[in-house]
Protein backbone atom coordinates (compact mmCIF):
# COMPACT_ATOMS: atom_id res chain seq x y z
CA UNK A 1 0.00 0.00 0.00
CA UNK A 2 1.25 3.46 -0.87
CA UNK A 3 1.69 5.78 2.07
CA UNK A 4 -0.81 8.19 0.51
CA UNK A 5 -3.51 5.52 0.68
CA UNK A 6 -3.53 5.78 4.46
CA UNK A 7 -5.28 9.13 4.03
CA UNK A 8 -7.69 8.41 1.14
CA UNK A 9 -11.45 8.10 1.70
CA UNK A 10 -11.17 8.44 5.44
CA UNK A 11 -13.17 10.07 8.20
CA UNK A 12 -10.78 11.45 10.78
CA UNK A 13 -10.74 12.83 14.31
CA UNK A 14 -8.91 16.16 14.11
CA UNK A 15 -6.16 17.15 16.58
CA UNK A 16 -7.56 19.14 19.51
CA UNK A 17 -5.65 20.25 22.59
CA UNK A 18 -7.07 18.79 25.83
CA UNK A 19 -9.51 16.66 23.82
CA UNK A 20 -7.56 14.14 21.75
CA UNK A 21 -6.02 12.13 24.57
CA UNK A 22 -6.39 8.36 24.59
CA UNK A 23 -10.06 8.11 25.79
CA UNK A 24 -11.46 10.36 23.05
CA UNK A 25 -9.32 8.72 20.38
CA UNK A 26 -10.54 5.24 21.35
CA UNK A 27 -14.13 6.45 21.47
CA UNK A 28 -13.86 7.93 17.98
CA UNK A 29 -12.49 4.63 16.66
CA UNK A 30 -15.36 2.76 18.32
CA UNK A 31 -17.86 4.96 16.53
CA UNK A 32 -16.26 4.56 13.11
CA UNK A 33 -13.41 7.04 12.66
CA UNK A 34 -10.74 5.62 10.36
CA UNK A 35 -7.85 7.68 11.75
CA UNK A 36 -7.39 9.64 14.98
CA UNK A 37 -4.94 12.48 15.55
CA UNK A 38 -3.31 13.16 18.87
CA UNK A 39 -3.48 16.57 20.43
CA UNK A 40 -0.49 18.67 19.38
CA UNK A 41 2.70 17.54 21.11
CA UNK A 42 5.54 20.07 21.22
CA UNK A 43 8.83 18.58 20.04
CA UNK A 44 10.84 19.99 22.95
CA UNK A 45 8.53 18.39 25.49
CA UNK A 46 8.68 15.00 23.75
CA UNK A 47 12.47 15.11 23.95
CA UNK A 48 12.27 15.55 27.72
CA UNK A 49 10.17 12.42 28.10
CA UNK A 50 11.15 8.89 29.00
CA UNK A 51 9.22 5.92 27.66
CA UNK A 52 7.60 3.75 30.29
CA UNK A 53 5.63 0.57 29.74
CA UNK A 54 2.64 0.81 32.05
CA UNK A 55 1.97 -2.73 33.18
CA UNK A 56 -1.17 -1.76 35.10
CA UNK A 57 -2.97 0.11 32.33
CA UNK A 58 -1.35 -1.87 29.50
CA UNK A 59 -0.29 1.35 27.81
CA UNK A 60 2.94 2.90 26.66
CA UNK A 61 3.51 6.24 28.37
CA UNK A 62 5.93 9.03 27.57
CA UNK A 63 6.50 10.91 30.78
CA UNK A 64 8.35 13.86 32.23
CA UNK A 65 10.59 13.30 35.21
CA UNK A 66 7.91 14.51 37.65
CA UNK A 67 5.55 11.76 36.51
CA UNK A 68 3.43 13.91 34.18
CA UNK A 69 2.11 11.81 31.30
CA UNK A 70 2.68 13.77 28.09
CA UNK A 71 1.57 11.06 25.66
CA UNK A 72 -0.17 7.75 26.28
CA UNK A 73 -1.13 5.11 23.73
CA UNK A 74 -2.33 1.51 23.69
CA UNK A 75 -2.43 -1.35 21.17
CA UNK A 76 -6.09 -0.71 20.31
CA UNK A 77 -5.17 2.36 18.26
CA UNK A 78 -2.05 1.00 16.61
CA UNK A 79 -2.10 1.60 12.87
CA UNK A 80 -4.70 4.35 13.18
CA UNK A 81 -2.99 6.99 15.32
CA UNK A 82 -1.41 10.07 13.78
CA UNK A 83 0.93 12.05 16.02
CA UNK A 84 0.68 15.80 15.53
CA UNK A 85 3.87 17.67 16.34
CA UNK A 86 4.34 21.36 17.05
CA UNK A 87 7.74 22.47 15.83
CA UNK A 88 9.75 25.20 14.14
CA UNK A 89 12.85 23.10 13.46
CA UNK A 90 13.23 20.04 11.25
CA UNK A 91 16.03 18.33 13.16
CA UNK A 92 14.32 18.72 16.50
CA UNK A 93 11.02 17.51 15.04
CA UNK A 94 12.83 14.48 13.62
CA UNK A 95 14.37 13.57 16.98
CA UNK A 96 10.95 13.84 18.65
CA UNK A 97 9.15 11.86 15.94
CA UNK A 98 11.74 9.08 16.05
CA UNK A 99 11.11 8.70 19.74
CA UNK A 100 7.47 7.80 19.09
CA UNK A 101 7.39 6.43 15.55
CA UNK A 102 7.12 2.78 16.62
CA UNK A 103 3.75 3.54 18.22
CA UNK A 104 2.10 5.64 15.50
CA UNK A 105 0.84 5.28 11.95
CA UNK A 106 2.03 8.70 10.81
CA UNK A 107 3.34 12.13 11.79
CA UNK A 108 1.55 15.40 11.13
CA UNK A 109 3.14 18.82 11.46
CA UNK A 110 0.94 21.59 12.83
CA UNK A 111 1.21 24.54 10.46
CA UNK A 112 -2.17 26.09 11.14
CA UNK A 113 -2.69 26.72 14.85
CA UNK A 114 -3.38 30.47 15.31
CA UNK A 115 -2.96 30.47 19.11
CA UNK A 116 -0.45 32.92 20.54
CA UNK A 117 1.60 30.18 22.20
CA UNK A 118 2.27 28.47 18.87
CA UNK A 119 2.78 31.59 16.79
CA UNK A 120 5.18 33.26 19.26
CA UNK A 121 7.21 30.07 19.32
CA UNK A 122 7.51 30.11 15.53
CA UNK A 123 5.18 27.12 15.25
CA UNK A 124 1.69 26.58 13.88
CA UNK A 125 0.33 29.39 11.71
CA UNK A 126 3.66 31.25 11.97
CA UNK A 127 5.00 28.77 9.39
CA UNK A 128 2.40 29.67 6.76
CA UNK A 129 4.48 32.61 5.56
CA UNK A 130 7.87 30.88 5.87
CA UNK A 131 8.05 28.58 2.82
CA UNK A 132 11.74 27.74 3.23
CA UNK A 133 11.25 26.62 6.80
CA UNK A 134 8.17 24.63 5.78
CA UNK A 135 10.24 22.89 3.14
CA UNK A 136 13.12 22.21 5.53
CA UNK A 137 10.92 20.70 8.24
CA UNK A 138 8.83 18.50 5.97
CA UNK A 139 11.72 17.36 3.75
CA UNK A 140 13.72 16.34 6.81
CA UNK A 141 10.89 14.27 8.23
CA UNK A 142 9.94 12.66 4.92
CA UNK A 143 13.51 11.58 4.16
CA UNK A 144 14.27 10.16 7.60
CA UNK A 145 11.12 8.66 9.11
CA UNK A 146 9.70 5.20 8.52
CA UNK A 147 6.10 6.42 8.73
CA UNK A 148 4.19 8.75 6.39
CA UNK A 149 4.33 12.49 6.99
CA UNK A 150 1.54 15.02 6.53
CA UNK A 151 0.85 18.58 7.60
CA UNK A 152 -2.18 20.66 8.50
CA UNK A 153 -2.53 24.25 7.38
CA UNK A 154 -4.98 27.11 7.33
CA UNK A 155 -5.70 28.93 4.10
CA UNK A 156 -3.99 32.22 3.30
CA UNK A 157 -6.08 35.31 2.50
CA UNK A 158 -5.33 35.02 -1.22
CA UNK A 159 -6.30 31.84 -3.03
CA UNK A 160 -3.25 31.91 -5.29
CA UNK A 161 -0.95 32.08 -2.27
CA UNK A 162 -2.75 29.15 -0.69
CA UNK A 163 -2.33 27.05 -3.83
CA UNK A 164 1.32 28.00 -4.11
CA UNK A 165 1.92 26.92 -0.49
CA UNK A 166 0.06 23.63 -1.05
CA UNK A 167 2.17 22.84 -4.10
CA UNK A 168 5.37 23.60 -2.20
CA UNK A 169 4.22 21.26 0.56
CA UNK A 170 3.47 18.54 -1.99
CA UNK A 171 6.97 18.92 -3.44
CA UNK A 172 8.52 17.83 -0.12
CA UNK A 173 7.10 14.34 -0.54
CA UNK A 174 4.43 14.42 2.15
CA UNK A 175 1.66 11.84 1.92
CA UNK A 176 -1.29 14.14 2.63
CA UNK A 177 -2.31 17.72 3.33
CA UNK A 178 -5.10 18.76 5.72
CA UNK A 179 -6.61 22.16 4.96
CA UNK A 180 -8.71 24.19 7.38
CA UNK A 181 -10.78 26.58 5.30
CA UNK A 182 -10.20 29.67 7.45
CA UNK A 183 -7.27 32.06 7.74
CA UNK A 184 -5.27 32.35 10.94
CA UNK A 185 -7.25 35.46 11.88
CA UNK A 186 -10.68 33.90 11.29
CA UNK A 187 -12.62 31.93 13.88
CA UNK A 188 -15.41 29.37 13.92
CA UNK A 189 -18.09 32.07 13.55
CA UNK A 190 -16.61 32.98 10.16
CA UNK A 191 -17.66 30.96 7.12
CA UNK A 192 -15.37 28.12 6.05
CA UNK A 193 -13.78 28.76 2.63
CA UNK A 194 -14.83 25.51 1.01
CA UNK A 195 -13.92 26.88 -2.41
CA UNK A 196 -10.30 27.32 -1.28
CA UNK A 197 -10.14 23.69 -0.20
CA UNK A 198 -11.66 22.64 -3.52
CA UNK A 199 -9.04 24.64 -5.43
CA UNK A 200 -6.20 23.10 -3.42
CA UNK A 201 -7.58 19.59 -3.99
CA UNK A 202 -7.59 20.27 -7.73
CA UNK A 203 -4.06 21.70 -7.71
CA UNK A 204 -2.24 18.79 -6.02
CA UNK A 205 -2.18 15.03 -6.50
CA UNK A 206 -1.75 13.98 -2.85
CA UNK A 207 -4.83 13.38 -0.67
CA UNK A 208 -6.35 16.59 0.67
CA UNK A 209 -8.21 16.36 3.98
CA UNK A 210 -10.97 18.94 4.35
CA UNK A 211 -11.38 20.59 7.75
CA UNK A 212 -13.47 23.41 9.21
CA UNK A 213 -17.01 22.30 8.41
CA UNK A 214 -18.17 21.27 11.87
CA UNK A 215 -20.84 23.97 12.07
CA UNK A 216 -22.88 22.15 9.43
CA UNK A 217 -22.01 18.54 10.28
CA UNK A 218 -24.22 16.46 12.55
CA UNK A 219 -24.02 13.08 10.85
CA UNK A 220 -22.01 10.97 8.43
CA UNK A 221 -24.32 12.18 5.63
CA UNK A 222 -23.38 15.80 6.36
CA UNK A 223 -19.75 14.77 6.44
CA UNK A 224 -20.05 13.17 2.99
CA UNK A 225 -21.70 16.34 1.65
CA UNK A 226 -18.77 18.41 2.98
CA UNK A 227 -16.36 16.05 1.27
CA UNK A 228 -18.18 16.36 -2.07
CA UNK A 229 -18.42 20.15 -1.81
CA UNK A 230 -14.70 20.55 -1.22
CA UNK A 231 -13.57 17.81 -3.63
CA UNK A 232 -11.33 16.48 -0.87
CA UNK A 233 -10.14 12.89 -0.48
CA UNK A 234 -11.11 12.77 3.20
CA UNK A 235 -12.73 14.81 5.95
CA UNK A 236 -11.40 15.71 9.37
CA UNK A 237 -13.75 16.70 12.20
CA UNK A 238 -12.89 18.72 15.29
CA UNK A 239 -15.73 20.49 17.12
CA UNK A 240 -18.50 18.26 15.75
CA UNK A 241 -16.66 15.21 17.11
CA UNK A 242 -15.84 16.93 20.39
CA UNK A 243 -19.53 17.73 20.94
CA UNK A 244 -20.77 14.25 19.98
CA UNK A 245 -18.17 11.71 18.98
CA UNK A 246 -20.82 9.36 17.60
CA UNK A 247 -21.05 11.67 14.59
CA UNK A 248 -18.79 9.07 12.94
CA UNK A 249 -21.43 6.29 13.24
CA UNK A 250 -22.77 4.90 9.98
CA UNK A 251 -26.10 4.23 11.68
CA UNK A 252 -26.37 7.85 12.82
CA UNK A 253 -25.36 9.72 15.97
CA UNK A 254 -26.39 8.60 19.45
CA UNK A 255 -27.80 10.77 22.26
CA UNK A 256 -24.95 12.78 23.68
CA UNK A 257 -25.43 11.76 27.32
CA UNK A 258 -24.87 8.12 26.39
CA UNK A 259 -21.76 9.14 24.46
CA UNK A 260 -20.56 11.10 27.48
CA UNK A 261 -20.82 8.02 29.70
CA UNK A 262 -18.95 5.92 27.14
CA UNK A 263 -16.22 8.55 27.19
CA UNK A 264 -16.04 8.43 30.99
CA UNK A 265 -15.64 4.65 30.93
CA UNK A 266 -12.46 5.08 28.88
CA UNK A 267 -11.35 7.93 31.14
CA UNK A 268 -11.69 5.62 34.16
CA UNK A 269 -10.01 2.71 32.41
CA UNK A 270 -6.97 4.73 31.32
CA UNK A 271 -6.77 7.07 34.32
CA UNK A 272 -7.19 10.15 32.19
CA UNK A 273 -6.10 13.54 33.49
CA UNK A 274 -8.95 14.97 35.58
CA UNK A 275 -8.85 18.44 34.06
CA UNK A 276 -8.82 17.13 30.50
CA UNK A 277 -11.72 14.86 31.36
CA UNK A 278 -13.61 17.80 32.82
CA UNK A 279 -12.94 19.89 29.73
CA UNK A 280 -14.26 17.17 27.41
CA UNK A 281 -17.38 16.59 29.52
CA UNK A 282 -18.21 20.30 29.57
CA UNK A 283 -17.71 20.54 25.82
CA UNK A 284 -20.19 17.70 25.30
CA UNK A 285 -22.65 19.64 27.46
CA UNK A 286 -21.84 22.98 25.82
CA UNK A 287 -25.39 23.67 24.57
CA UNK A 288 -27.16 21.73 27.33
CA UNK A 289 -25.79 23.35 30.47
CA UNK A 290 -29.19 24.69 31.52
CA UNK A 291 -31.05 21.51 30.56
CA UNK A 292 -29.00 18.73 32.14
CA UNK A 293 -29.31 18.49 35.95
CA UNK A 294 -25.76 17.13 36.36
CA UNK A 295 -24.15 20.02 34.46
CA UNK A 296 -23.63 22.35 37.44
CA UNK A 297 -21.97 19.60 39.46
CA UNK A 298 -19.58 18.94 36.59
CA UNK A 299 -18.34 22.51 36.90
CA UNK A 300 -17.01 21.79 40.39
CA UNK A 301 -15.84 18.19 39.82
CA UNK A 302 -12.17 17.65 40.70
CA UNK A 303 -11.62 13.93 40.23
CA UNK A 304 -12.68 10.96 38.13
CA UNK A 305 -14.52 9.68 41.20
CA UNK A 306 -16.53 12.90 41.25
CA UNK A 307 -17.62 12.27 37.68
CA UNK A 308 -18.54 8.68 38.56
CA UNK A 309 -20.75 9.99 41.38
CA UNK A 310 -22.34 12.68 39.22
CA UNK A 311 -23.27 10.33 36.39
CA UNK A 312 -24.33 7.32 38.49
CA UNK A 313 -21.31 5.33 37.34
CA UNK A 314 -20.03 4.36 40.77
CA UNK A 315 -20.17 0.63 39.97
CA UNK A 316 -18.16 1.06 36.76
CA UNK A 317 -15.57 3.22 38.49
CA UNK A 318 -15.17 0.91 41.47
CA UNK A 319 -14.84 -2.12 39.19
CA UNK A 320 -12.00 -0.42 37.30
CA UNK A 321 -10.27 0.57 40.54
CA UNK A 322 -10.59 -2.91 42.05
CA UNK A 323 -9.02 -4.45 38.96
CA UNK A 324 -6.28 -1.83 39.01
CA UNK A 325 -5.46 -2.36 42.66
CA UNK A 326 -5.40 -6.14 42.16
CA UNK A 327 -2.97 -5.73 39.29
CA UNK A 328 -0.77 -3.38 41.31
CA UNK A 329 -0.74 -5.82 44.22
CA UNK A 330 0.28 -8.63 41.87
CA UNK A 331 3.10 -6.58 40.39
CA UNK A 332 4.32 -5.45 43.79
CA UNK A 333 4.43 -9.04 44.98
CA UNK A 334 6.42 -10.04 41.89
CA UNK A 335 8.94 -7.30 42.48
CA UNK A 336 9.53 -7.65 46.19
CA UNK A 337 6.72 -5.85 47.97
CA UNK A 338 5.58 -2.32 48.71
CA UNK A 339 8.47 -1.50 51.05
CA UNK A 340 11.00 -1.55 48.24
CA UNK A 341 12.44 1.87 47.57
CA UNK A 342 12.76 2.95 51.20
CA UNK A 343 16.37 4.03 51.70
CA UNK A 344 18.64 4.97 54.57
CA UNK A 345 22.29 5.59 53.86
CA UNK A 346 25.29 7.30 55.40
CA UNK A 347 26.70 10.21 53.40
CA UNK A 348 30.39 11.04 52.98
CA UNK A 349 30.20 13.66 55.74
CA UNK A 350 28.75 11.14 58.18
CA UNK A 351 25.18 12.42 58.03
CA UNK A 352 22.27 10.03 57.45
CA UNK A 353 19.99 10.44 54.41
CA UNK A 354 16.52 8.91 54.56
CA UNK A 355 14.56 8.62 51.33
CA UNK A 356 10.88 7.68 51.27
CA UNK A 357 8.65 7.13 48.22
CA UNK A 358 6.21 9.89 49.17
CA UNK A 359 5.10 12.95 47.31
CA UNK A 360 3.23 16.19 47.92
CA UNK A 361 0.04 16.12 45.86
CA UNK A 362 -1.96 19.34 46.35
CA UNK A 363 -5.22 17.48 45.86
CA UNK A 364 -4.58 15.44 49.01
CA UNK A 365 -3.84 18.36 51.35
CA UNK A 366 -5.76 21.37 52.69
CA UNK A 367 -4.84 24.74 51.23
CA UNK A 368 -4.55 26.29 54.70
CA UNK A 369 -1.85 24.05 56.19
CA UNK A 370 1.00 22.54 54.20
CA UNK A 371 3.51 19.85 55.27
CA UNK A 372 6.23 22.51 55.57
CA UNK A 373 4.07 24.51 57.95
CA UNK A 374 3.27 21.40 59.98
CA UNK A 375 6.98 20.48 60.24
CA UNK A 376 7.94 23.99 61.25
CA UNK A 377 5.20 24.23 63.88
CA UNK A 378 6.18 20.84 65.31
CA UNK A 379 9.81 22.00 65.46
CA UNK A 380 8.88 25.18 67.33
CA UNK A 381 6.67 23.42 69.85
CA UNK A 382 9.40 20.93 70.76
CA UNK A 383 12.39 23.24 70.61
CA UNK A 384 13.97 21.38 67.72
CA UNK A 385 16.42 22.96 65.32
CA UNK A 386 15.05 24.81 62.33
CA UNK A 387 14.40 22.68 59.21
CA UNK A 388 16.91 23.61 56.50
CA UNK A 389 16.05 22.95 52.85
CA UNK A 390 18.70 22.42 50.21
CA UNK A 391 17.08 22.48 46.78
CA UNK A 392 18.71 21.49 43.51
CA UNK A 393 17.64 22.65 40.08
CA UNK A 394 18.35 20.34 37.16
CA UNK A 395 19.65 22.30 34.19
CA UNK A 396 17.85 21.62 30.94
CA UNK A 397 14.29 21.11 32.14
CA UNK A 398 14.44 23.20 35.34
CA UNK A 399 12.95 20.53 37.57
CA UNK A 400 13.76 20.46 41.27
CA UNK A 401 14.54 18.06 44.08
CA UNK A 402 14.97 19.01 47.74
CA UNK A 403 16.55 17.64 50.93
CA UNK A 404 15.51 18.87 54.36
CA UNK A 405 17.96 18.77 57.29
CA UNK A 406 16.11 18.12 60.54
CA UNK A 407 17.64 17.15 63.88
CA UNK A 408 20.86 16.00 62.28
CA UNK A 409 19.26 13.81 59.60
CA UNK A 410 18.49 14.45 55.96
CA UNK A 411 15.13 13.59 54.37
CA UNK A 412 14.13 13.49 50.71
CA UNK A 413 12.14 11.57 48.10
CA UNK A 414 13.24 10.20 44.72
CA UNK A 415 11.29 12.56 42.46
CA UNK A 416 11.94 15.67 40.41
CA UNK A 417 9.23 18.33 40.72
CA UNK A 418 8.11 21.24 38.56
CA UNK A 419 8.84 23.86 41.20
CA UNK A 420 11.04 24.54 44.22
CA UNK A 421 7.93 24.74 46.39
CA UNK A 422 6.66 21.29 45.40
CA UNK A 423 10.10 19.75 45.92
CA UNK A 424 10.41 21.23 49.42
CA UNK A 425 6.88 20.18 50.38
CA UNK A 426 7.71 16.61 49.33
CA UNK A 427 10.87 16.63 51.44
CA UNK A 428 8.80 17.83 54.40
CA UNK A 429 6.33 14.97 53.85
CA UNK A 430 9.22 12.48 53.91
CA UNK A 431 10.50 13.94 57.17
CA UNK A 432 7.09 13.91 58.86
CA UNK A 433 6.24 10.36 57.80
CA UNK A 434 9.64 9.06 58.88
CA UNK A 435 9.16 10.65 62.30
CA UNK A 436 5.63 9.31 62.82
CA UNK A 437 4.00 12.73 62.45
CA UNK A 438 0.73 13.52 60.71
CA UNK A 439 1.62 15.40 57.52
CA UNK A 440 -1.87 16.88 57.17
CA UNK A 441 -3.10 14.88 54.23
CA UNK A 442 -6.86 14.63 53.79
CA UNK A 443 -6.76 11.32 51.94
CA UNK A 444 -4.10 8.68 51.47
CA UNK A 445 -2.77 7.69 48.06
CA UNK A 446 -3.94 4.18 47.11
CA UNK A 447 -2.16 1.53 49.17
CA UNK A 448 -0.15 4.05 51.21
CA UNK A 449 -1.77 3.05 54.47
CA UNK A 450 -0.55 3.77 57.97
CA UNK A 451 0.40 0.09 58.22
CA UNK A 452 2.67 0.49 55.21
CA UNK A 453 4.22 3.62 56.67
CA UNK A 454 4.96 1.71 59.87
CA UNK A 455 6.82 -0.86 57.79
CA UNK A 456 8.82 1.93 56.19
CA UNK A 457 9.76 3.30 59.60
CA UNK A 458 10.74 -0.17 60.78
CA UNK A 459 13.17 -0.48 57.86
CA UNK A 460 14.61 2.95 58.64
CA UNK A 461 14.98 2.31 62.35
CA UNK A 462 16.39 -1.21 62.01
CA UNK A 463 19.22 -0.07 59.74
CA UNK A 464 22.56 -0.34 61.43
CA UNK A 465 25.58 1.88 60.90
CA UNK A 466 23.68 4.01 58.41
CA UNK A 467 23.62 1.26 55.80
CA UNK A 468 20.90 1.25 53.17
CA UNK A 469 18.54 -1.62 53.94
CA UNK A 470 16.12 -1.03 51.10
CA UNK A 471 15.82 -3.02 47.91
CA UNK A 472 15.63 -1.64 44.40
CA UNK A 473 12.56 0.51 44.26
CA UNK A 474 9.06 -0.49 43.29
CA UNK A 475 6.26 0.98 45.35
CA UNK A 476 2.77 2.28 45.03
CA UNK A 477 3.41 6.01 45.00
CA UNK A 478 5.67 6.68 42.02
CA UNK A 479 8.68 5.06 43.66
CA UNK A 480 11.79 4.95 41.52
CA UNK A 481 15.31 3.67 41.89
CA UNK A 482 17.49 6.50 43.06
CA UNK A 483 21.23 6.41 42.57
CA UNK A 484 22.72 9.58 43.93
CA UNK A 485 26.09 8.75 42.44
CA UNK A 486 24.81 9.00 38.90
CA UNK A 487 26.33 11.98 37.15
CA UNK A 488 23.71 12.48 34.47
CA UNK A 489 20.98 14.33 36.32
CA UNK A 490 18.47 11.65 35.33
CA UNK A 491 19.35 9.85 38.57
CA UNK A 492 15.79 9.53 39.82
CA UNK A 493 14.32 7.34 37.11
CA UNK A 494 14.37 3.65 36.43
CA UNK A 495 11.44 1.60 37.71
CA UNK A 496 8.25 2.98 39.14
CA UNK A 497 4.59 2.81 39.85
CA UNK A 498 3.40 6.28 38.92
CA UNK A 499 -0.11 7.60 39.55
CA UNK A 500 -0.89 4.08 40.70
CA UNK A 501 0.52 2.47 37.56
CA UNK A 502 3.60 0.27 37.33
CA UNK A 503 5.96 1.47 34.67
CA UNK A 504 9.38 0.42 33.44
CA UNK A 505 11.58 3.19 32.15
CA UNK A 506 13.55 3.00 28.96
CA UNK A 507 16.10 5.75 29.29
CA UNK A 508 18.02 4.99 26.14
CA UNK A 509 18.00 7.49 23.33
CA UNK A 510 15.98 6.61 20.23
CA UNK A 511 17.97 5.23 17.34
CA UNK A 512 19.48 7.92 15.21
CA UNK A 513 18.60 10.71 17.60
CA UNK A 514 20.85 13.72 17.32
CA UNK A 515 22.56 14.04 20.72
CA UNK A 516 22.82 17.79 20.29
CA UNK A 517 19.03 18.05 20.19
CA UNK A 518 18.40 16.36 23.51
CA UNK A 519 18.02 19.06 26.12
CA UNK A 520 20.99 18.99 28.48
CA UNK A 521 20.14 17.42 31.81
CA UNK A 522 23.71 16.51 32.73
CA UNK A 523 24.41 19.48 34.93
CA UNK A 524 22.78 20.18 38.25
CA UNK A 525 23.31 23.40 40.10
CA UNK A 526 22.84 23.93 43.78
CA UNK A 527 20.70 27.01 44.09
CA UNK A 528 19.17 27.29 47.50
CA UNK A 529 20.32 26.58 51.05
CA UNK A 530 17.95 28.25 53.45
CA UNK A 531 16.73 28.19 57.01
CA UNK A 532 12.99 28.40 56.62
CA UNK A 533 10.50 29.30 59.30
CA UNK A 534 7.08 29.34 57.69
CA UNK A 535 4.22 31.32 59.13
CA UNK A 536 1.17 29.23 59.97
CA UNK A 537 -0.89 31.68 57.92
CA UNK A 538 1.14 31.18 54.74
CA UNK A 539 -0.89 28.77 52.51
CA UNK A 540 1.99 28.27 50.13
CA UNK A 541 4.23 26.97 52.86
CA UNK A 542 7.10 29.12 51.69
Amino acid sequence: MKQEDLYRNKVILAPMVRVCALPMRLLALDYGADLVYSEEQIDRKILLCQKKENQVLHTTDFMLSDGTVVFRTCPAEKGKLILQIGTCDGKRALAAARKLQDYIAGVDVNMGCPKEFSVKGGMGAALLTQPEKVKQILSTLVSELNVPVSCKIRVLPKLEDTIKLAQLIESTGVSALAVHGRTKDERSRDPNRDDYIQAVAAAVSIPVIANGGSKNINSLTDLENFKNTTGASSVMLARAAMWNCSVFRKQGPLPVLGVLKSYLKYAFQYDNNEMNTKYCVLQMLHDRMTEVPQADRCLTAKSLKDFADIWDMKAEYESVMEQRYAREKELLAQQGGACNGVKRRKMDDGSVLIELPVRFDKRHYPATMTPKQILNNWSKRNGYSKPEYTTTERAGDRYYTSIVLFEGKLYTNPFWEKSKQLAEQSAAVSCLVANEQDDGRLIDPPHETEELRRKWRHIINSSENGEDKADSSVTNSHTEISNSSQPNGEGKTHSSITNNHTEISDSSQPNGEDDSLVLNTQTEKQIIHSQDWTSTTDPAGK
